[in-house]
This record gives structure tokens, sequence and C-alpha cells, in this order.
């Protein structure tokens, strides 16, 4: 089963009972898959509405101590987006960086009237409180939200399920965030996810966590759903994961996010620069980055997973680049990856060479996302 020194989520017994593989991830214990197995899991989220429990990740709340302005700037220089200017009620995707321009984490910030609620990856949730406390101690308080659970309910079918619990809701558009009274406490409501599906993220009161995820549970068209086919709802949908798409020594210009760098924080914005690794960033946005992250499709029926080396011919040649995320994508029925290779080779349908057990197979460059996105704008 599982070590006995993983963390648990307030829905580890429900895991059990439902017959989940569990398995480590980020220091919990947590559910690849259910009976039902990942590639009915992938399509049932694509089709109806999939539950995910995402307790593990970090819930931290950034309180003003003063001055909500100054927080606001405080967390900007931290970041290349834009956080003054935020409308209350809503969210934004965003990048820590460092001196180098390189990725610390990607993460959610939301603008919650009189303070600022963010979510981070499990996996560097501890580092990135550290950094907030280190950077924001003068204009926040920063308070890791330890007694709630993080739920993702993902699908064509979403909104419906959730409305009949909480009908504001409909209403919401992508990004926007509510708190919502309910049977089940206050519930701090995102319209947001990472499958590319319409849906929304819930942080509900821990107590009350079971009794939310039965009562979604007990809807014909919701079925839990577990990391595997998290994964390649992301991978088709052509969402980076942090620790293998985008690290430390990635650039948001070479992963292909520039989209999350708002106007006023470029060049001749009205706040260009000013946080960590600006020179880097602001000189690849102005004259390109020297890899990007790209699409890729196998031919055949084997797929190319994280680490297969990619080279320019199908025999000499050179290594160019590397695959970062890899698999068989169920929607698209065929074998799909992303990795990073030198801009001259990332044009859309240059032909390149993945080594696959000695083997050099060929593989396409391609448009991302491989699956399009059905957000509710």
């Amino acid at each position: 089963m599982t070590d006995d020194s993983l963390n648990r989520t307030p829905l580890y017994g429900l895991h059990l009972e439902l017959g989940a593989k569990l398995v480590p991830f980020a220091g919990y214990a947590m559910p690849v898959q259910y009976p039902m197995g990942v590639l009915k899991e992938h399509l049932h989220t694509r089709a109806q509405a999939g539950l995910f429990d995402v307790s593990h990740m970090g819930q931290v709340i950034l309180r003003p101590r003063g001055d909500r302005e100054a927080l606001d700037a405080g967390l900007e220089r931290l970041m290349p987006v834009a956080v003054q200017g935020l409308a209350e009620g809503r969210q934004r995707y965003g990048l820590f960086t460092n001196e180098r321009g390189g990725i610390l984490d990607d993460l959610m910030f939301a603008n919650r009237g009189d303070h600022i609620l963010m979510v981070v990856n499990a996996a560097r949730k501890s580092e990135d409180i550290a950094h907030l406390k280190a950077h924001l101690a003068d204009v926040a308080e920063v308070v890791p939200v330890t007694d709630r659970a993080l739920l993702a309910l993902q699908g064509p079918a979403a909104e419906a399920a959730l409305a009949r619990l909480v009908p504001d809701v409909a209403a919401m558009r992508f990004m926007d965030v509510i708190t919502a009274g309910s049977d089940f406490g206050e519930l701090w409501v995102s319209r947001s996810g990472y499958t590319g599906e319409d849906g929304f993220e819930v942080s509900v009161p821990e107590r009350h966590a079971e009794d939310f995820a039965r009562a979604l549970l007990a809807m014909e068209e919701v079925a839990p759903i577990g990391l595997g086919a998290r994964d390649s709802l992301r991978l088709e949908a052509g969402l980076c994961l942090h620790g293998h798409d985008i690290d430390d020594k990635t650039t948001p210009v070479a992963a292909g996010l520039s989209w999350a760098i708002q106007k006023a924080r470029r060049a001749g914005g009205a706040r260009e620069g000013g946080f960590p690794g600006a020179d880097t960033i602001l000189r690849e946005l102005a004259e390109g980055p020297p890899a990007r992250r790209v699409g890729l499709r196998p031919e055949g029926r084997a797929p190319m997973r994280e680490g297969i080396v990619l080279w320019d011919a199908s025999e000499g040649g050179s290594a160019v680049g590397k695959v970062t995320s890899g698999g068989f994508g169920p929607s698209v029925e065929a074998p799909i990856a992303m990795g990073y290779v030198p801009t001259e080779c990332a044009e859309t349908d240059t032909r390149l060479w993945g080594e696959l057990r000695g083997k050099r197979l060929p593989v396409t460059v391609c448009a991302l996302p491989f699956h399009p996105t059905n957000y509710k704008r």
C-alpha cells in the first residue's frame, strides 16, 4: 500500500473505500487511479465531470499588514506578472522567477478583497512559503491554510453538478473567484483547473470535505479521477508541469508562457521589469529565446516519455533537445509529447527523431494544445 510516513489528505479514507490505487506524490499518499482505470477516467472527464482531490496543493493567504497597495507592489516584485490592477473576485496565473529568469514555481493568486489567496504546487509549497515570508515580511502576514481541503471538479457537466450544491457558480466566468455559504461550510470557489476543460477548484473546510465529495460523487455525471488521468488531461491541454516542463532553469518565454506577462510589466510598460530575472526575460521577449517548448507528435503508436533525447537526423546528426512530458492522449487517440528544442527547430511540421530503446523514431513538431480547451469566458 503506502508508507506510513506519507501525508494523507482529508479524503484518504474515501479513496480507500472507492478502491483507489495510492502512490507517493509530493510527500502524500495520492490516488493515481480508481477501478475505472486511467483511460476511462480521462474520457469521462472530457465527456461529463471528474472529481479530483488536489488537497496536497498549498493554499496560502497573504494578509496586508497595512496598505493593500504595498502588498500588491511587493508581490509584483517577485513575479513578471501584474498583481496591481487585478480586480476583486478575479484570479490570475503567476510565476515566481529567480535572478536567471528561471521559474521557481507556477501558481494561482486571487484578489479576495482584503487579502490575496494563492494556490501553489505541492512539491514547492514549503519553499514558496519561505520565499514569501523572506520577501514580504514587512508588508504581509503569510498564512498557510492548514484546515481546508481542495477539490477540483472538471468537465462539461461540472457547472450543472456543482450548481446543485452552490447555485451561485452558474454565473461565474473563467478565473472568477467567489466565497459561498453552503451545507458544507464556507466554500472558496474559483472557475479554473488544469485539464483544459471548464470546471472549478473548491476549497472546503477539512471537517466537511468528505461529505462534500460524497455529495458530488452521488451525482450520475461525477466520477472520482486520479493523478494518472489528471496528467494525460493536462498534457493534451498543453499545460506545463513544474519540475518537468518548467523548472528553475526554464524561462517563461522559452516555456511558451509569455501570455502570462502583462503589457504593464514588459518593456515600455507602466511597471516595466523590477522582478527577478527581468533582464533575461525582457531580452527574450524582444529577441526570442534560444530554445522553446513545443508540441511533439510521435509517428506510430509508441509513446515518447520524459527524458527521451531528440535528434535532428535519423542517423548521426546532433542531439537537439529532449522530451519533458509524454504519453498516450486518450482524446486524440495517439501518442503525444512536449519538449524543448532550439528555436530554429521549433517551427510547426519540423521533423525530428526521438531515440527510443536505441532506435530513432520520427516525431513532428506541432502546435499546442493537442485538444481544444473549453473554458467559459
